[in-house]
């Protein structure tokens, strides 16, 4: 389904193990280095390492982030929607959006890491349970992001993150302009398929949805089975301490001649 949309780089910011100023640096050096868009994500603590390491909270750094970067779009992969009132969450977006002169993604899942949850007091539930739950909040945060005065700059668009068949990928094809998966080159084919077929019962057509996946700083020869098997955005993910601007120039290297030979 990749058709002939444009591929683009991302790189995921890690919030963990780095000095807030370092993850500054890395964030401009990003941009610098010509990726596309910059994310970072929706946790309370560390996912690898030390689980008490140095750890930064989401949204507060996406509107620094937001005023920091003049180009690129931004936005978290991805915010759990577990933690914040829908309401509140789309006005923190649309607030982000201004802030950043629209470009502002709203990227959003459902939920995972439950020591998160614990924590900071928040009900876990079950799988199944915080999945209707984004079913149902989904929408009002749309809602309230159009709604705010003044309106965002865009319509803000929305990335999914998760696999699931029955459920996600559902929501999926209702809201989304982005899906991000997981997993090999064949796992995100059949996984597009699926998510194409969600689209087509739901009178949505599959192409509108650009399709994303993590890699890692390996060689880029990995793109080309992941374009032809629908993805379109390839996201690499660093902290401060692991940053390695060679990879990302590898990417983007890449991502230019792609784009060349396709248009």
């Amino acid at each position: 389904t990749s058709g002939l949309r444009p591929i683009r780089i991302a790189v995921q910011v890690q919030p963990q193990h780095t000095p807030y100023a370092q993850l500054r640096d890395v964030v401009r050096a990003s941009e610098d280095l010509g990726v596309d868009i910059v994310y970072n994500w929706d946790h309370f603590f560390p996912l690898g390492g030390d689980p008490n390491g140095l750890h930064f909270e989401c949204w507060t750094m996406l509107g620094s982030m937001a005023e920091m970067t003049s180009r690129v779009e931004i936005g978290a992969l991805v915010t759990c929607n577990s933690y914040r009132n829908p309401e509140l969450l789309g006005d923190m977006a649309r607030t982000v959006d201004h802030i950043s002169g629209g470009r502002l993604i709203l990227g959003i899942g459902s939920g995972w890491f439950q020591k998160d949850y614990d924590q900071f007091g928040y009900e876990f539930g079950t799988a199944p349970s915080r999945l209707r739950q984004l079913d149902a909040d989904l929408p009002r945060t749309i809602a309230r992001m159009a709604h705010g005065n003044p309106p965002p700059n865009r319509r803000i668009p929305v990335l999914i993150g998760g696999g699931g068949e029955r459920v996600t990928l559902r929501i999926t094809a209702e809201h989304a302009d982005i899906w991000h998966g997981f997993g090999s080159a064949q796992t995100l084919r059949h996984k597009n398929s699926v998510l194409d077929e969600w689209c087509r019962r739901l009178d949505r057509d599959p192409e509108t949805i650009e399709r994303s996946a993590g890699v890692g700083s390996e060689d880029v020869s990995r793109g080309d089975d992941l374009v032809a098997a629908g993805v379109t955005q390839m996201t690499i993910g660093m902290s401060g301490r692991t940053f390695q601007p060679d990879a990302i120039r590898r990417w983007v290297a890449w991502r230019d001649e792609r784009n060349a030979d396709r248009g």
